[in-house]
This record gives structure tokens, C-alpha cells and sequence, in this order.
């Protein structure tokens, strides 16, 4: 529906064509449908996105983590509210939001209109939204390459951990943790705002999206075969009480490692010897239940 003059109550509707392999412009259209039948005004962006939002009173984002990832890095001052809707393969901070319900169900639910603010966290000058992972975790992301845009998902996520769960060798971190400074040898280090990484694995199941703090998940040295037998316990978000883990709750943390590390940001590759991670409280609107 493409306007001249735009309604000031009208939506941004805004679409990653590419992500979900085609499930996001399903949905974009479906919504389309919902929207011209109930005549309420918007305007569809694909390929190019705007500049700004100044026209618009809420901005709807059909995508996944990846597709979120990058808007918040695009638009980091937004303030008018967000919808997400689930059009990635693994729409891991979507279900924080909202949990398992249907396209329509969450279209009702933001008609409805009821806001959460919702914090965000800044890693060596670039925003995330559901959380860094920094190790085991990085070097996933790392392993998977390209493919992760044509094949990512819980399924091809989990292929991956389990050749390479053997293999991996932890590494030598100093860590700062609310002016509290550490070293260890580490298996991975998990900093979350949402629970879930890899389209289904509860990292951080303790982990909330509006309680102005990160979520600390260090995973310390363990056998090869411990981590295999164990892997469904962190499918599951029932590893946090185990001996190896350790959860913490902190505001900023800093990470020294004397090699380069992989790392993801809401699955997205990082490498560095260096992150500083620090909590952006109430950063953005969503719309959730």
C-alpha cells in the first residue's frame, strides 16, 4: 500500500525478503491482507529501508535474530514501538517476546497495543538484542559460515555443536564482571538479555529481556564426553545448576583474551582478543504480551 501523503498513525512495515528462506515475504503478505481489510494505513519496505521512522507511529519487522540485529543497528535511536514478527528460521528473541503463538494471534496482540520496554547491550561499539556468546558458541557460528543464512535453524545449529563438540579447546579469558576481575580457562561464555541462542537452546533460561541487567553464563573447562552427555541439559536450560556452570547477573563485563576468539552477536560472527559489553536499560518499545 504505497501513499504520498502518509497518515501519522501509519505502520512501517518492513520485510528481509531473504530471511526464513522466503517465509518472511509469506508472512509480509499475509499481514498485507490483515491490514487492507481492517484499513489501516502502511507502507511496505523491502529491499531499501528508510532513513527514519519520524512518519510512522510503529514499525512492524518480519525477520529473525540476523534480520533483527541489523535494524537495531540501523536505527539505534528508534522510539516508537516495535512488532517482530517470526519470519527467520530460528526467531529466538521472538519467542522471548511472545512465546510460541500464531502470526495472527500476535497481530491481535499488537493491535491491542500492550508495550514492554525492553533492554538491549552495546559489545565493542555494536548493539545486540538477545545476547554475545563468546567461545564454544562463537566458533559455531564461525564453523557455519555462509550456511547459516541458507540453512540455520535449531537442526542445523545442532549438526554443527555435535561435530565440533569434541574437538574444541577452551581458552584463557580475563574477565572484569562488575569491577570484578577473574581469569579462567573457560568453554564458553554466554552474555544474555534473552534466554534462547540457535533457534532452541535455553543458554540463559533464567535470563529477562526488562530487568536492566545481562545474564553471565560461564561455562567452565569439561571433558569432551561430559559435554556431549550434557548437551541436552543446555537444550533444555537445566545445566545452569550443574558444577561447570556458573550464572551471574552484571551490568558491564569486559573480556580479555590474549589469541582472537569467535564470538556471535544475536548470531551474528565477531572476532576479537578484546569485547566490552555493557547493558542499555529500556533501550527499545516491543510489543509484547
Amino acid at each position: 500500500m504505497s501513499q504520498t501523503a502518509i497518515p501519522n498513525n501509519s505502520i512501517a512495515l518492513l520485510c528481509n525478503p531473504l530471511a526464513g528462506k522466503g517465509k518472511a515475504v509469506s508472512i509480509v503478505a499475509h499481514l498485507q491482507d490483515r491490514l487492507n481489510e481492517s484499513a489501516v494505513p502502511y507502507q511496505l519496505f523491502t529491499s531499501e529501508w528508510p532513513v527514519a521512522f519520524s512518519q510512522f507511529s510503529s514499525v512492524w519487522l518480519v525477520g529473525g535474530d540476523g534480520t533483527l540485529n541489523y535494524f537495531i543497528n540501523k536505527y539505534p535511536d528508534l522510539s516508537i514501538p516495535i512488532a517482530l514478527f517470526k519470519g527467520g528460521s530460528g526467531n529466538d528473541f521472538a519467542w522471548k517476546l511472545y512465546g510460541n503463538i500464531s502470526v495472527d494471534e500476535y497481530y491481535s496482540l499488537v493491535l491491542n497495543g500492550n508495550l514492554l520496554k525492553v533492554d538491549a547491550g552495546i559489545c565493542n561499539g555494536k548493539y545486540f538484542i538477545n545476547g554475545v556468546g563468546i567461545g564454544f558458541d562463537g566458533e559455531i557460528v564461525k564453523s557455519m559460515g555462509s550456511k547459516r543464512f541458507l540453512s540455520a535453524g535449531h537442526l542445523a545449529y545442532l549438526s554443527v555443536v555435535i561435530r565440533k563438540i569434541f574437538s574444541y579447546h577452551e581458552s584463557d579469558f580475563d574477565f572484569t564482571i562488575n569491577n570484578i576481575q577473574r581469569s579462567e580457562r573457560l568453554f564458553m561464555i554466554s552474555i544474555a538479555n534473552g534466554s534462547r541462542y540457535g533457534g532452541g537452546f535455553l543458554v540463559a533460561p533464567q535470563a529477562d529481556i526488562s530487568d536492566n541487567n545481562l545474564d553471565v553464563v560461564l561455562i567452565k573447562k569439561i571433558a569432551p564426553l561430559m559435554r556431549f552427555i550434557c548437551l541436552p541439559k543446555v537444550e533444555r536450560g537445566k545445566h545452569i545448576s550443574l558444577s561447570f556452570a556458573e550464572c551471574l547477573k552484571a551490568k558491564t563485563i569486559t573480556i580479555h583474551s590474549d589469541k582472537v576468539v569467535a564470538a556471535h552477536l544475536d548470531g551474528e560472527l565477531m572476532e576479537d582478543k578484546i569485547f566490552e559489553i555493557s547493558i542499555l536499560p529500556g533501550k527499545f518499545q516491543f510489543y509484547s504480551r
